[in-house]
């Protein structure tokens, strides 16, 4: 069947370009030169996705009132707080040569469609039809000076460490998150732990979490800070049944989004040739492969950030004290657009470090974040405006120095066979602190610079013919220890079944590869239940889980045990049993406290090391697992043979705004749940809150056949549109959930075959 076709005007374009939009969503977009290509990217990510890019736009400019009310007046100071405001000449000059070109051709495609649907209110999505607003125009500089969208370290651990050191024995810390490599805790010089209130992070919450517009249902995704992560590793031809490179990646971020984050796009123009994934937002890509290298990435926890405590002047709250003597905060003051209601004018404060997020009169203090992703050069992903051009390894080490946010492991491939992984991300240099707790703001803790990309480590070409990352502590063995980077990383445990799979693996297809991404062994549940086979005690439900292969499927009953059991009975069972020495009958409640039983960060690390250090592990079973098994046949009913992992653990897609769009299509709007398998803990990352619907994890998946280009696959759920009425809103949802992929076209041979849509673009008469 011929595909249709449509036919726009799109300003600027110099010659006529053509979108061919396959039958799984994705657009390959043909031009004439690269601006042009990049010029199409933004008319058709704005086709497709026009309402989050606004919505995006709106977020991180902190603009959401003038369109949702007032109760968004208090975000949007936040996020104003943390745009980038620094010289702008600057700024562009610290990307890739052409980064200001590309990001303005971007900019002016998406300006396109936006004045089209002025033109015809025909093309307006839904959302800005029911709710009475129109999409923004954007400004290049926009692209650049939002931030509030990347994954930021460690000023949430900071607070979290102060938190417990305040209020109990310092080794009650040793039982919350776990140090690596692994150094005693130095309180700064200065520091008072008792001026740091709970909520001194609010205003940082505000500007780097997505906001809410009714109160959460009860089957909504649930957990406020995410795991948000990524696996990816890279194998050599060595151990591929093909002899070629097979490059694997899937970042982990909210798993509930309709639409969802990432979004595939081809561009094509002469000596550019780029196909991957990216955001409908940003121009390029940032994970794929350009038919000459393929690059994919995961967060590497680098510390870009701290809290600042300072000391204010009793006779003027916005001066604080620095160097021994009285220095005022910059202030600048904006005005905040309201629906319905009279503007707002908000206050922002700055110190020398960065944003003032708390003030505290009566103690005379205040607190600002300091982030390197404020610095120039530091939009999250823009970065990969120059690595994806490059035509070889030495191109790409090159354009990663740089690379500023997030801070990431990048693994590359290329069809000569060279694998490699390389560190990138603005790196300060503390010489006086290591970053784990916040330090007085009075001028004895101070950056002094940052690191270069060389001095951060990579490896070519490793004799194991593999190369993985998974957010683990990777730093080499003689990785200089005075060289901080940070000491707050992820459980290795992903890392850890990756490495156990590839070492066995010599004739690696991109399926198998694409089956890995959904494996659903979990490496704690395996060493937990190897301690149970050594128990001689009866307990209800042992059985099940002794005889139990650790696999976290869907339609296990084990699983559903397991997780009932270690997450809600066995984890505060542990925790409060080591407390109780430190904080007697306070031990159940500091339990809950430093590590929630559904606690999406929580750090198996430590619940291992209890459990294989435990002496009284028979009577903790005996304690603990009958209450699981209990709990269970309360949410899954008597008889077991219906118990399933599945049933409970579901995921479930839907629009932040679908409490405000009630006159539309249900269906339109939320997908029905499906069975999920795995956890946090597992490759097929499938993290969840109290009530067992995933919230994080990897809705977009690519492995890429190096060299044979077609054969690369790809997933991103729920669907590549983000318009209500297209058939592309979630028609990958249900192949996600079973851990299918979708072939990856990139020869226009293969692609025109399997064309569904073309969409001609021509130049203004």
């Amino acid at each position: 069947m011929a595909p249709d076709r449509i036919s726009h005007t799109l300003p600027g374009l110099t010659a006529p370009a053509e979108i061919v939009v396959d039958r799984w969503g994705v657009p390959h977009i043909y031009a004439a030169s690269t601006y042009d290509a990049f010029r199409a990217q933004g008319f058709n990510a704005a086709r497709d996705r026009l309402w989050q890019i606004d919505f995006w736009r709106r977020r991180g400019l902190g603009r959401l009132a003038e369109v949702f009310g007032p109760e968004h007046v208090e975000r949007d100071r936040a996020a104003r707080l943390f745009l980038y405001r620094g010289d702008m000449h600057r700024e562009w000059l610290a990307y890739g040569s052409d980064t200001k070109r590309a990001t303005t051709a971007f900019v002016e495609g998406v300006n396109a469609f936006v004045e089209l649907t002025r033109q015809n209110p025909e093309l307006l999505p839904a959302e800005f039809r029911e709710l009475g607003y129109e999409p923004a125009l954007w400004a290049p500089e926009d692209v650049a000076r939002i931030r509030s969208h990347g994954l930021f370290y460690n000023v949430r651990e900071e607070v979290a460490r102060a938190r417990t050191l305040r209020d109990l024995p310092a080794e009650a810390e040793e039982l919350r998150r776990r140090r690596e490599p692994w150094r005693p805790v130095e309180i700064p010089e200065g520091l008072d732990l008792a001026a740091i209130p709970d909520d001194v992070l609010r205003v940082y919450d505000l500007a780097t979490t997505a906001p809410g517009f009714a109160p959460p249902a009860p089957q909504d995704p649930q957990g406020d800070v995410l795991p948000e992560g990524s696996n990816n590793w890279v194998l050599a031809g060595s151990r591929t049944r093909s002899g070629r490179p097979l490059l694997a990646n899937d970042p982990h971020r909210a798993a509930a989004a309709l639409p969802g984050l990432r979004y595939i796009a081809h561009l094509n123009a002469p000596g550019f040739d780029v196909i991957g994934g990216g955001e409908p937002a940003l121009p390029g890509i940032s994970i794929g492969h350009n038919g000459r290298i393929a690059f994919g990435l995961t967060i590497f926890a680098i510390d870009q950030e701290d809290l600042y405590v300072y000391e204010t002047d009793p006779a003027d709250p916005t001066s604080y004290r620095y160097d021994g003597r009285w220095e005022p905060m910059r202030r600048v003051t904006e005005t905040i657009a309201v629906r319905d209601g009279e503007p707002v004018e908000a206050e922002l404060l700055f110190t020398r470090h960065g944003p003032v997020v708390y003030q505290d009169p009566e103690r005379n203090t205040a607190f600002a974040v300091r982030a390197a992703w404020l610095e120039a050069g530091m939009a999250p992903y823009l970065g990969s405006m120059d690595y994806m051009r490059a035509g070889d390894w030495d191109e790409f080490s090159a354009a990663m120095n740089r690379w500023g946010a997030p801070p990431e492991n990048q693994v590359y491939a290329d069809p000569s066979g060279r694998i490699a992984w390389q560190t990138g991300g603005l790196t300060p240099i503390r010489p006086n602190w290591d970053g784990t707790l916040p330090v007085p703001g009075d001028g004895r803790y101070e950056w002094a610079g940052f690191y270069d990309t060389d001095q951060l480590p990579g490896t070519l070409d490793p004799e194991a013919g593999f190369l993985a990352t998974a957010n683990e502590m990777n730093l080499p063995a003689d990785y200089p220890p005075d060289r901080h980077i940070t000491y707050d990383w992820y459980a290795p445990y992903r890392k850890h079944r990756i490495d156990e799979v590839l070492a066995q693996t010599t004739d690696a297809t991109p399926q198998s590869m694409v089956d890995l991404q959904s494996d659903f062994l979990s490496v704690p549940a395996r060493r937990i239940v190897a301690r149970l086979r050594e128990l001689s005690v009866a307990v209800d439900g042992l059985d099940l889980l002794t005889g139990w292969d650790a696999v976290l499927a869907p339609d296990s009953a084990a699983a559903a045990l397991f997780e009932v059991w270690y997450r809600r009975h066995l984890r505060p069972e542990l925790l409060a049993r080591a407390l109780e020495p430190l904080v007697g009958d306070q031990a159940d409640a500091t339990a809950t406290r430093i590590s929630p039983a559904e606690d999406l960060l929580a750090d198996a690390r430590i619940d291992l090391e209890l459990v294989e250090n435990s002496e009284a592990l028979g009577e903790i079973v005996a304690k603990t697992l009958p209450a699981a098994v209990a709990e269970l046949e309360g949410l899954l009913g008597v008889d077991r043979d219906a118990w399933a992992w599945g049933r409970l653990h579901v995921a479930r897609a839907q629009h932040p705004l679908k409490a405000l769009l009630g006159n539309l299509p249900e269906d339109r709007l939320a997908t029905e749940p499906l069975p999920r398998g795995g956890s946090g803990d597992t490759v097929g990352n499938t993290a969840y809150g109290p009530n067992f619907v995933q919230s994080a994890g990897a809705t977009f998946r690519i492995v890429v056949d190096v060299g044979e280009w077609d054969s690369s696959l790809a997933m991103n759920a729920p669907g590549q549109s983000g318009r209500l009425d297209d058939p592309h809103l979630t028609d990958l949802f249900a192949p996600w959930a079973r851990g299918e992929a979708f072939p990856l076209l990139y020869s226009r041979e293969r692609i025109d075959a399997e064309a569904e849509t073309v969409i001609e673009l021509n130049p203004p008469a």
